[in-house]
This record gives structure tokens, C-alpha cells and sequence, in this order.
């Protein structure tokens, strides 16, 4: 278990958690005022060009973005009508066929210092706080998560990253029967809205998903929990943005999530831990009765996609999975080196090495890399935008020595 925190920490944990949920809450009028703006920049123009714009039909473009921003802020409200799930009492839950499908470990007290500083808590009441553009453009960022892991539209981005860590698991443990994969346990830290560690159980493993943006995991728990029927919501993810937009229809484009009904089979083994990964899975845990590390040598597999550049300390990212990894434990690696902490401005350290040093750091902690290759991997990209970023990220496998 992690250890404890002071009061102050938890007390800094309330209202950032609280904060969140205020986030979610006010995305609607926030939203609605940068609409507003658009207006009131019209009217500052000569009538001339006032005309020329309504002829276009730019009102009625405006018009149409209030819809989508009060049909995303429907959908937003039903992520943040279970804030409670952070609390150690979580609801049992289930999936369309009676099956429990609860992915969050009751009992594990979520922790979280992330570069987005978020901790976690109950939300307060009476909390009066006013949200900022980051904080909008995380809530932004979260609806165009959903279409990467949990749409139709994103299954050739998902394929993209998700489809050569599956296949290299697989290709790992191809000695091992299907009906004997349950034995094996992966962790899937970074796991996001949860649809690698998701496809990685329903292949038969026992997976365990790791994240600490409470963003992330409140949206999780509305698509693995309470979502029973594919393509029940209807978000629009592009609205937040004008720029790079090639027509009408791509900024107002409906997407339909999820794509598939969240239901695995009887007996499956899935669930998703609330918190830093250092701090659950890291040294300085309480030790056991035996006197070891609970986390030591208890990870058959560990898959990181778009994950270790999150590290302020890279050594001890690699030094965690390596002491995790059973013996012969193997390490799936994806994504690019865009250190989140490169230029932070809350005074963290930020070790930020080059890919062929992160490599010679994973040999000297005991790794043995093989199968590396680059592979052109695209990240919330809108495929109909006239604006999209291509990662040339490495992967690899990496077995424990």
C-alpha cells in the first residue's frame, strides 16, 4: 500500500479533487462565453463585413456550437454523478450481462502527483472555484480520449499504438494456452480511459490498469461501469477549437461512443488502481509479512504506451518495472520522449535523456531489448482536421534478466 499522507496532503487532495469536478461543472457556461466572444467580435467589424459573414452563414455556425457545447455538457454531467468512487465504499457494478465489471480497487486510497498536480478526494460543496483555460482544455482533451479509445473513428489510431503490444504479448507467452492466460498478470500503467488494459483482458489475461488523472478516471468509470448499450453517447469533440477546421461538418462532427459494450467474460480477472505509479508500485511500500515489497516480482508483463516520458525520473520508471517484472518478466514499450516536466514551471525535477540513452539505461537496470523498430503513431489526432502530429515512436520488447 502506499504510505500514508499528512493531513495537509490530504486536505490539498480534497480541493484539487473538488476542483476537477467544478472543471466538468462549468464547462458548459465556460464554453458558451468563448462562443459569446465570437459574437461580440462580429459586431466590432464595418457592416460591410458584417453582412459578408452573415452570408456565409457564420451565426448559424455559432448557433449550431451552442447545441453541441450543451450536448457535451450533458454527457459531462454523467461522468461526475459518481465522484464517490474515490472514496474506499465503491457500488458494485455491472456489466450488460450481470457480470462485475467494477475495475477500481475498493480500499486503495487514490493518490496522485502528476504534472497535472492532480489528488484525489471527495468534492466540496462549497467549493468556489473559477476554472481556467488548461483546466478546459484537459475536459477538451478528455472528449477526444474518448474518441481514441472508444469509438469506431479511433480504432485505426488505437491499431496503431495498441495493435503491436497486443501482438508482441501475445507472441511472448505463445506457449501458453488461451484457456491458461488468466495466470499471467499484466499492468498497464498510464492507462487512460482504459481501453489497452481492456483489450488486454478480454484476450484472457489478468490485467490491472494504473492511472492518476482524475479526469481519466472518472470519464473510465462511466464508459466500464455504467455504459450497457455501444453508441448510447453522442459527443462532440471538435467545438473547442476553430482553427485547422476544414468544413462545417468536421467542427460539428457527432461521435458515438463506445464503440463496443464493455463486457468480458465470466471469471475474468480486470481492474484499474487509482493513484502515481511510483507511489503504488514503487519502493518504500510496506512490507509484507514475509518482509518483501508486495509489487516485487508480481508482474508477468508490464505495457507502457505514450507512458515513460511522463517520469520526472526516467531511473526510477525503469528501476520500478524491473523490480516488478517476475523473473523473465517482459517489458512492452510504445510512444515518443515528450518529457512532461521538460520546462515545468513548479520547480520538479525533470531528468529528460535521448531515446538511445533511455535505451542504454534499461540494459544497465537489467533489460534485454529486442524487436525495437520505429513505428508512425498518431495521438487524438482528428483525422479530418488540417492539422495532425505523427509520432515516430519506438517500441520494443524488453525481457528481465
Amino acid at each position: 500500500m502506499p504510505h500514508s499522507h499528512s493531513d495537509a496532503e490530504i486536505e490539498e487532495e480534497q480541493r484539487h479533487f473538488s476542483n476537477v469536478v467544478t472543471t466538468f461543472q462549468r464547462y458548459a457556461s465556460y464554453s458558451i462565453a468563448t462562443n459569446n466572444r465570437r459574437r461580440k467580435d462580429i459586431f466590432t467589424l464595418p457592416k460591410s463585413d458584417q453582412e459578408l459573414l452573415t452570408s456565409l452563414g457564420y451565426k448559424e455556425k455559432l448557433d449550431a456550437v451552442d447545441k453541441a457545447i450543451f450536448a457535451n455538457a450533458e454527457f459531462l454531467s454523467q461522468i461526475i454523478a459518481d465522484p464517490e468512487i474515490f472514496g474506499h465504499e465503491v457500488g458494485d457494478a455491472t456489466d450488460g450481462d450481470g457480470n462485475d465489471l467494477n475495475p477500481y480497487l475498493s480500499g486503495q486510497k487514490p493518490h496522485s502527483h502528476s504534472h497535472d498536480h492532480e489528488h484525489s478526494s471527495a468534492p466540496r460543496k462549497s467549493n468556489k472555484y473559477r476554472p481556467n483555460e488548461g483546466d478546459m482544455d484537459k475536459v477538451a482533451s478528455t472528449l477526444k480520449q474518448f474518441v481514441r479509445d472508444w469509438s469506431e473513428e479511433g480504432k485505426e489510431e488505437r491499431e496503431m499504438s495498441y495493435g503491436p503490444m497486443k501482438e508482441a504479448l501475445l507472441a511472448h507467452f505463445h506457449d501458453v494456452p488461451e484457456r491458461e492466460r488468466r495466470k499471467l498478470r499484466v499492468l498497464v500503467p498510464g492507462a487512460g480511459l482504459g481501453r489497452l488494459a481492456y483489450d488486454v483482458a478480454s484476450l484472457g489475461f489478468t490485467c490491472q490498469g494504473n492511472e492518476f488523472s482524475h479526469y481519466m478516471l472518472l470519464s473510465s468509470y462511466l464508459i466500464l461501469n455504467k455504459t450497457t448499450q455501444a453508441k448510447y453517447h453522442t459527443i462532440y469533440p471538435y467545438i473547442q477549437t476553430f482553427s485547422n477546421v476544414q468544413n462545417r461538418e468536421t467542427l460539428l462532427r457527432a461521435i458515438s461512443i463506445p464503440d463496443v459494450v464493455p463486457s468480458l467474460p465470466r471469471n475474468s480477472d480486470f481492474s484499474l488502481v487509482a493513484g502515481d505509479f511510483e507511489e503504488i508500485y514503487g519502493s518504500g511500500q510496506e512490507l509484507d509479512v514475509n518482509g518483501e515489497e508486495p509489487q516485487s516480482g508480481m508482474w508477468d508483463a508490464v505495457l507502457t504506451c505514450f507512458f515513460i516520458d511522463t517520469a520526472k525520473n526516467i531511473v526510477n520508471y525503469l528501476r520500478t518495472i524491473h523490480r516488478i517484472l517476475a523473473p523473465s518478466g517482459v517489458w512492452i514499450n510504445m510512444g515518443p520522449l515528450l518529457w512532461h516536466w521538460e520546462n515545468n514551471t513548479t520547480n520538479d525535477p525533470s531528468v529528460e535523456l535521448d531515446l538511445e540513452e533511455v535505451k542504454e539505461l534499461a540494459r544497465k537496470i537489467g533489460f534485454q531489448i529486442s524487436h525495437e523498430r520505429t513505428i508512425d503513431a498518431t495521438y487524438v489526432t482528428n483525422s479530418e482536421g488540417m492539422l495532425g502530429y505523427t509520432y515516430r515512436a519506438a517500441f520494443w520488447t524488453a525481457t528481465k534478466l
